[in-house]
């Protein structure tokens, strides 16, 4: 996505204490490779799905589970119909580590505490809600990538899914790292924005957005 023949710089922003938006981030080469992988992820057994939620309302995105199934509001060893839960990949995990590393300097935190990769593909129609990823045992922080087709990610507070929040443009390759006093606020993709990807990722339309977390199981 360009701004024109002269692109202005975009800065990475604090959103809120402990939340940073990082743009283009990952690099062109990372996304092409992530765009790969999620392809064989999103395949079949345990494969790409729509979520029901418990009202028997259907999530608009569709999405697929690694390492651990998440349905509102838990997760599971496998799938309900009994299906082994693909593996978490090594590279998601070195992704977040280096996203931490890079946001909030060292820490005490293991390379090896993510194990849950959540990956959610929005097509021009997809939406997701305000909600709090309040599901893990660990409040390590949240890391997402976002690759495809840009959006509106609405960043909200941590008491209720009303304002105040703050609305920023994510586009392709960039990073959203959420910790500490906004681990649990609340977020969400009230639109995209179809055609605005960078066909020479792979990925001809719609928006991948890859978020990983840690389950505090270990």
């Amino acid at each position: 996505m360009s701004d024109g023949l002269f692109p202005l710089p975009r800065d990475r922003a604090e959103l809120s204490p402990g939340a940073w938006h990082v743009p283009d981030w990952l690099s062109l080469d990372e996304q092409r490779e992530l765009v790969v992988a999620a392809r064989e992820w999103a395949a079949p057994p345990a494969g790409m799905r729509h979520v029901v939620m418990p009202s028997g309302g259907v999530m608009s995105v569709r999405s697929v589970s690694l390492g651990l199934y998440w349905e509102p509001y838990r997760y599971l060893d496998r799938l309900p119909d009994g299906t082994a839960v693909k593996a978490f990949p090594a590279v998601l995990g070195e992704l977040a580590a280096r996203a931490v590393r890079d946001v909030y300097g060292p820490t005490s935190l293991p390379d090896d505490a993510y194990d849950i990769g959540l990956v959610n593909f929005y097509d021009a129609r997809a939406r997701m809600g305000l909600h709090r990823d309040a599901d893990e045992a660990s409040l390590a922080p949240v890391v997402s990538l976002s690759i495809g087709d840009a959006c509106v990610f609405r960043f909200g507070n941590t008491e209720t899914r009303t304002r105040p929040w703050t609305d920023i443009e994510l586009r392709g390759g960039d990073l959203v790292v959420f910790g500490g006093p906004s681990r649990l606020a609340y977020h969400g993709v009230p639109k995209t924005l179809p055609g605005t990807g960078d066909p020479r990722t792979g990925l001809a339309a719609g928006r991948l957005n890859i978020t990983i977390r840690a389950s505090g199981r270990r």
